[in-house]
């Protein structure tokens, strides 16, 4: 699903909101490498994001063509620097209910209100897209994201525990988050 696109000013820092398009490939795979490389908050390492544009290139048309998935990305000057997916949790009847987000945003865009923004959007259209409930999991020492979500009205359902490994061979659990809109 291609997402109709948005202007934003968040202190005084103008953001352009929209779907990617297939040919942002390599801006996509360069995001996904700062953000990895910035935090260990993310799901991969920087060596482990996918660089080849026309593997990106695919993903992002796979999900532009869905009629309930979709991806938003906040561009800064041009640059991708946020970007958010929502996705079915499965194809079976028993999971249609369900969606799961993610999301990225490069430190310099954080503490913006930038993630607040793409949230409450993603939120909006999930729930028109027939989505009965948003899920996520979240590193339990992201603490600045747990804020926002439980802001935003995802509750706390369950923990995992040693959910990460880190390349230090320390441990980090997840929280699985949930929001429910009935």
């Amino acid at each position: 699903m291609i997402l109709p696109e948005e202007h934003l000013i968040l202190q005084n820092t103008a953001f352009l909101l929209r779907s990617p398009l297939t040919s942002e490939g390599a801006g996509l795979a360069r995001h996904q490498y700062i953000t990895s490389a910035e935090t260990y908050f993310m799901a991969r390492y920087p060596e482990e994001v996918v660089t080849d544009p026309v593997l990106v290139a695919r993903r992002i048309a796979r999900v532009n063509e869905s009629d309930r998935e979709f991806t938003l990305s906040a561009y800064l000057d041009g640059e991708m620097v946020a970007n958010l997916q929502v996705s079915k949790i499965g194809e079976h009847i028993k999971f249609r209910h369900r969606a799961a987000m993610g999301i990225s945003i490069q430190g310099k865009c954080r503490g913006l209100g930038l993630g607040t923004a793409m949230i409450g959007r993603a939120i909006r259209q999930t729930r028109a897209n027939g989505f009965e409930q948003l899920e996520l999991g979240v590193f339990e020492d992201n603490q600045a994201a747990i804020h926002v979500y439980e802001k935003l009205g995802f509750q706390p359902v369950g923990i995992t525990p040693r959910a990460f490994l880190l390349k230090d061979g320390s441990y980090r659990n997840e929280i699985q988050m949930v929001l429910f809109f009935f």
